[in-house]
């Protein structure tokens, strides 16, 4: 329990703190709603610009509104009687609206912002970890709230930060450095190498009571040193010294969950096909995997891919890679339709124009589509192959269109 007094304290220095930030660049979160009888929650990665949007958003409301960051060491411990009397604060202050940051660390928030709703109070959320997100949502607030992702700046909002333009140096610059705004202000490698430490740390091992965290360590080295490649479960466990294979399950759930990493099944129709055949390897910036992979060779091929990903996954959550004769990247469904097909590659040329175009004809003629893309860092070109057509596209128009 904290004392009501305390709680005051800690919501005015806060805000205190809020009034003298710099906004920097308001973040892109598609198709942003309102409506008061719904709360808005935005979920992802730590520090990725969630509670940028979360003070850019507070700063703009025109009514009195609370605002708490649960990250704050002071309100350790801070449980569901205390949320009543943050609200005795905000009903003094007459208050219509709560910004909450980080509110996954709160044991049944859900019950006090499914009444706040009730009330006709706006309430706007963040959070960074998806599971343990999605089934508070599933319970008290089924219905009532409006969910987003956010991601690392996109490839529009990096050259809009940089002030840079939308070309073939940018694109390789945005390969480079990836999209965390933090690192991008400052150019310092210690920030990413921090936050991957904290989000394997404090928002995995922490929170799931792991206490063998070299073991962990050592398992996140691996994922992010080998991005674009294929694995499964039992493969991992050659290599990383996890006997349990529902240990190892778990870990890698445990990832995903935090959006540090990303796995794409192999496209089937049947389910169990999908579970049981191997995953492709994702992760959410490349700037992250820059610093902090122990390859000592760059791959620009997949670091060129991951980026690729990352745009689709941005838009669409349904995401596959398919592999019957030959493979095709990316098998992109919306509401359960097939909705296009990309391969990524860097630069087509001699060796590998044919296994790229026939890995895409492959697919197209699978699915019965008619017309299928290819995204190179620089290149155009659109040809026809058995009445299908490919289109070749650089990075940064593929983006623009």
């Amino acid at each position: 329990m904290i004392s009501k007094d305390v709680i005051n304290q800690i919501v005015n220095s806060q805000q205190e703190r809020l009034l003298l930030m710099d906004t920097l660049l308001l973040r892109e979160i598609p198709k942003l709603q309102m409506n008061t009888s719904q709360a808005m929650i935005v979920q992802g990665v730590r520090r990725c610009g969630k509670s940028t949007w979360l003070h850019q958003i507070f700063k703009k409301y025109e009514q009195a509104a609370i605002f708490l960051n649960f990250e704050d060491p002071r309100l350790s411990g801070f449980n569901l009687q205390d949320f009543n009397r943050l609200h005795e604060i905000a009903l003094e202050k007459n208050c219509t609206a709560y910004f909450f940051d980080e509110i996954q660390n709160i044991h049944q928030w859900e019950s006090f912002v499914r009444f706040r709703l009730d009330e006709r109070y706006q309430v706007f959320i963040t959070g960074s970890n998806a599971s343990m997100l999605s089934k508070e949502l599933g319970t008290k607030l089924t219905g009532r709230h409006i969910s987003k992702e956010m991601f690392p700046f996109s490839y529009a909002e990096f050259i809009s930060f940089k002030q840079i333009a939308s070309n073939e140096n940018s694109t390789i610059s945005y390969l480079n450095n990836g999209g965390f705004p933090e690192y991008l202000k400052t150019g310092n490698p210690d920030v990413l190498m921090h936050l991957f430490n904290d989000i394997i740390i404090r928002d995995i091992a922490v929170r799931y009571g792991i206490k063998n965290t070299a073991i962990l360590m050592q398992l996140a080295a691996w994922l992010v040193s080998n991005i674009g490649k294929l694995f499964t479960a039992n493969s991992l466990r050659k290599i990383i010294p996890i006997q349990s294979s529902s240990t190892m399950m778990e870990y890698l759930a445990y990832f995903a969950d935090s959006y540090l990493f990303f796995y794409v099944p192999k496209f089937s129709y049947s389910y169990k096909t999908q579970i049981i055949n191997p995953k492709k390897l994702y992760c959410i910036d490349n700037g992250l995997v820059k610093i902090n992979s122990i390859s000592f060779t760059d791959n620009v091929g997949r670091l060129f891919e991951n980026m690729v990903f990352l745009q689709l996954r941005r838009f669409y959550s349904e995401i596959y890679y398919f592999n019957e004769k030959k493979e095709c990247d990316f098998v992109v469904f919306e509401k359960g339709n097939i909705h296009k097909l990309y391969q990524a590659c860097w630069v087509l040329n001699q060796d590998n124009t044919q296994r790229e175009t026939e890995g895409l004809l492959d697919a197209l003629i699978f699915f019965n589509l008619t017309t299928g893309y290819i995204i190179t860092h620089q290149q155009h070109d659109s040809f026809i192959v058995e009445n299908k057509t490919i289109i070749v596209l650089p990075f940064h128009e593929w983006i623009g269109g």
